[in-house]
């Protein structure tokens, strides 16, 4: 009896510190499952909207051009319902879905959104995708309250838009600090997926600071929230019932949601629309520089202990960065005492600093570690003054490569997202172009390491080059910068 006493007390000696920590773990809810989001969904869901947006049809052929172009990803820009199935379009289309229905009048479509209140006196964020070309825009509040908005003004590169509509005293959200966003966390969206409105889903941030080619200034908070068509401009909320993101992207082969979603860091999102407010569009800095990723063997050769930071391709001419003394070569590894992950890390960087901002840039050159500081520049000027429309020009191929290379609109500049130079190549045969990678839409920048500015610049950069040698490529595709080895013929003139 004395025993078993004592294996009782020394039984209940191990037990009640794990009872303990059972009874704490189920206070955090740990073992509870998931979080009862009831009540932050009464709480919130009076600042989130529902957005519908009537725009002009695109002609035939312009709507053709229009669904084939993916984004970074794989996946359509915004929700890309182009490649759900046509029984499912159908469902899509009759019930509000995103990408346009079309309406009574066949030469316009309508198309539904969400977004939240960010100030109470009537305006509105959302996506600029949903209100892109809109004739008229409407909200619609919880209360069934409609509005018809104006568009203050909308940044394409972030894909935001701010409206306004006519009223006061409106429920705002409140926002989070979206640099505390951490992995794991539980997040949850209130949207209009296929024009259900208020719809509610969760799951967790998976990452943050992804980087999309779609949207180079923008580093996404990807979660697995379902978002679908529809839900594109609303709110994902934290626990706290505080807005950490704005929903804009899904990755997706089917053309609905498979796990993967993007949502704009609600900081940036913020600032954008700060200036959207004030001045009616958004100035980025400007740094002038194309980089690149930093592979193994560049780092192995530099020094470095590991790929990280953005290795410099090229260095424009007049830009910040020449006049600072950034060259060709150099590894910008952190900007402002951020460290640069990627190459990808650096446009966020750059475009959040306000034109005349000085920067410090640690920079890996010849195997050493350099400061050097810089005045970030103003982006909008400097495309401004340099990407003027230019007509185009017949399309003869250049030489036996296989190519065709036409001049740069300011348009087409612009969505290349090039500053100065480049030429567009509109087609590719079978040659030495298309075996090296080369795609129509890239905007050639070098080849051998010469610039390229016009086509009659590459013609004669071209016929400089020797007979079955292999030669560089710069290209610029989808904001990107991407080298490229080319093999000429061994025979002939190239």
């Amino acid at each position: 009896m004395p025993v078993t006493r004592l294996r009782l007390r020394s039984s209940m000696a191990v037990l009640a510190p794990l009872i303990l920590l059972s009874l704490t773990a189920c206070e955090r809810g740990q073992f509870s499952g998931r979080p009862d989001f009831a009540d932050l969904v009464d709480e919130v869901s009076p600042s989130v909207v529902n957005i519908s947006a009537v725009t002009a049809t695109l002609p035939a052929q312009q709507q053709a051009s229009a669904t084939e172009e993916p984004n970074a990803e794989g996946a359509p820009k915004g929700d890309a319902s182009e490649q759900l199935p046509d029984w499912f379009k159908k469902y899509y289309n009759e019930h509000g879905g995103e990408e346009a229905a079309p309406s009574e009048d066949d030469s316009e479509s309508q198309s539904l959104g969400s977004g939240f209140v960010l100030w109470d006196d009537g305006y509105i964020l959302t996506n600029f995708h949903v209100v892109r070309d809109a004739k008229e825009v409407v909200v619609r509040l919880l209360d069934r309250r409609q509005f018809t908005a104006q568009v203050i003004g909308g940044d394409e590169p972030s894909d935001l838009a701010l409206l306004k509509i006519d009223a006061t005293d409106l429920p705002v959200v409140k926002l989070a600090d979206s640099g505390k966003v951490r992995p794991g966390q539980w997040v949850l969206a209130i949207g209009s997926p296929f024009g259900f409105d208020y719809s509610v889903t969760a799951g967790i941030v998976s990452a943050k600071g992804r980087a999309l080619q779609t949207e180079q200034y923008v580093p996404f908070i990807q979660s697995d929230v379902a978002i679908n068509p529809g839900n594109s401009g609303g709110p994902l909320f934290n626990l706290k019932g505080e807005v950490v993101g704005v929903n804009s992207q899904i990755y997706s082969q089917s053309g609905g949601y498979q796990g993967v979603s993007f949502s704009i860091p609600i900081d940036v999102a913020a600032k954008v629309a700060r200036q959207l407010k004030e001045h009616g569009k958004v100035t980025r800095g400007w740094l002038g520089v194309v980089v690149q990723e930093v592979d193994r063997a560049t780092a192995q050769k530099l020094g470095m202990d590991k790929p990280e930071g953005a290795l410099v391709a090229r260095v424009i001419s007049g830009s910040p960065g020449e006049k600072a003394g950034l060259k060709s070569g150099d590894v910008i590894l952190t900007y402002n005492d951020h460290v640069l992950a990627s190459s990808t890390s650096l446009p966020p960087e750059v475009g959040s600093s306000d034109p005349g901002e000085i920067v410090t840039l640690q920079v890996m050159r010849e195997r050493k570690k350099i400061t050097i500081k810089v005045e970030v520049g103003k982006l909008d000027a400097q495309l401004d003054a340099q990407a003027q429309d230019v007509a185009p020009q017949p399309k003869p191929p250049v030489g036996p490569l296989g190519m065709v290379a036409v001049p740069l609109t300011a348009e087409q500049r612009r969505s290349a997202q090039v500053v100065a130079g480049g030429v567009l190549i509109s087609d590719v045969s079978d040659g030495p172009a298309l075996r090296a990678g080369i795609r129509p839409g890239d905007v050639l920048l070098q080849i051998n390491g010469q610039q390229v500015d016009s086509v009659q610049r590459l013609t004669e950069v071209v016929t400089r080059l020797t007979p079955g040698a292999s030669v560089p490529l710069l290209v610029q595709r989808r904001g990107a910068p991407l080298f490229l080895a080319l093999d000429l013929p061994s025979t002939g003139k190239p």
